[in-house]
């Protein structure tokens, strides 16, 4: 290189550092060309791209400058940030490796080796770095939280809890109280994670924050505090209507069924197509048992737009069985619950209802094979064995019907008689992505 030219480069590096792009740009892209095996010039050239956003021309000159100086930590360190930049984390591992091999003591470079190690789905080796990233730079709380975070997503929750023990008290930011909580929460240690959880949402009440504790308190059965919390998350961000869902399955869980048909019945009705919120009225209305709730209603007109539902056909017999004066009404309530067997002839739940209803006219002979293809298809459902026990002694079958008492008392001993198998089914809407 000419001593003009040595100037030049000075000049534009200068510029460069001094954040001046656009002056930096033509003297680098000149001297790069005129000299293609330069380190400064492409290496240089390179990042100047990278910051600039024009990440094609940046990847030629920055593998140029490895190329040129493969022992120079600062060139692979800045190519794998530049893969890691366009989500290629085979080759930014390679290069991050490299440079961390160069230079052990950079921490952002671990950092990012840790970035890509978790972007290729390998969180242990992804702890790993992010530990060398804390232990270089131990006042920096985003390397420890990627730490932690690294270790969650590992499965290793004891090694995360023990990462975020050692965070004082005072650096706690509502971030780490939302990871502390979910690692306490899987590694067993409710107590804590139930804190944290509070933590997290009284430091920042954020939708994520105030729902992520609902959900802990419904886990575990604080029916009322999470009312409480959804009711807060509801007046928060009115829009978001999973807070209201939250309340229905506690107002549900509690045995306050009335106002889970007043909220579900309510979210169905704001939004028409709202499966989860059929079902979960469906479900209160279910156990809200006799009396008349205008809410359950709108689980006959779900039914109706949706006719091969069988589940919420069923609910839409159920809700007419439980209305006062149901016996005018049992042969719409039949129509439906033969709809739902058509459409699913392994629902046992429409049996069931089916049977009940043949009882409800004395008809004990026809509610039978009902019954009977009911404890076929779910043989440990207490109530069908019940009702089938009547139908068979009033029919005379009196050793069938003994028999049939005993494995209802044996299956509603099994059961606990509801709380239990019931949240079994209404937490999956909570706890699962997408209410599946």
């Amino acid at each position: 290189m000419s001593p003009a030219d040595r100037t030049a480069l000075q000049a534009a590096l200068q510029n460069y550092d001094q954040g001046k792009t656009q002056a930096a740009e033509p003297a680098l892209l000149t001297l790069a060309t005129r000299y293609p095996r330069n380190y400064e010039a492409n290496e240089a050239l390179g990042s100047l791209y990278t910051e600039t956003g024009n990440l094609p021309q940046a990847l030629i000159y920055l593998r140029r400058a490895c190329n040129i100086a493969p022992g120079q930590a600062l060139a692979h360190a800045n190519l794998g940030a530049l893969y890691l930049k366009t989500t290629q984390p085979p080759e930014a591992i390679h290069e991050l490796e490299i440079a961390a091999r160069l230079d052990p003591h950079n921490a952002p470079n671990q950092d990012n080796l840790g970035q890509a190690l978790m972007l290729a789905k390998q969180p242990k080796a992804a702890a790993k770095a992010f530990a060398a990233a804390a232990a270089l730079s131990p006042e920096n709380a985003d390397y420890t939280y990627n730490e932690a975070l690294a270790l969650y997503e590992a499965g290793s929750y004891q090694e995360a809890a023990s990462v975020l023990e050692a965070i004082p008290a005072t650096s706690m930011t509502p971030e780490l109280h939302a990871l502390a909580a979910d690692v306490e929460e899987h590694a067993g240690a409710f107590a804590p994670a139930l804190k944290h959880f509070q933590a997290a949402a009284s430091a920042n009440p954020s939708d994520q924050n105030l729902y992520a504790l609902i959900v802990e308190l419904l886990r575990h059965w604080n029916w009322e505090e999470a009312i409480q919390v959804a009711s807060f998350g509801t007046s928060r961000f009115p829009a978001s209507n999973h807070f209201r869902t939250a309340a229905g399955i506690a107002f549900y869980a509690k045995g306050n069924y009335a106002a889970a048909v007043d909220t579900f019945s309510t979210l169905l009705q704001q939004d028409p197509e709202n499966t989860m919120a059929a079902d979960l009225l469906g479900r209160s209305c279910s156990a809200l048992g006799d009396g008349v709730n205008d809410g359950c209603a709108v689980v006959g007109d779900f039914a109706t737009r949706h006719p091969g539902n069988a589940v919420m056909t069923t609910y839409a017999a159920i809700a007419i069985l439980h209305a006062q004066q149901a016996d005018q009404h049992l042969d719409q309530a039949a129509s439906l619950l033969k709809e739902a067997i058509a459409a699913d002839p392994n629902y046992a739940e429409a049996y069931l209802r089916m049977g009940v209803l043949e009882q409800m006219r004395q008809h004990w002979a026809d509610s039978t094979p009902y019954l009977e293809r009911c404890v076929t298809l779910n043989p440990t459902g207490a109530e069908a064995h019940y009702r089938l026990s009547r139908a068979y002694a009033h029919l005379g079958r009196s050793a069938d019907a003994q028999q049939q008492i005993a494995l209802h008392q044996r299956y509603s001993r099994q059961s606990k008689d509801s709380l239990d198998s019931r949240m079994q089914e209404v937490m999956r809407f909570i706890l699962s992505p997408n209410g599946a």
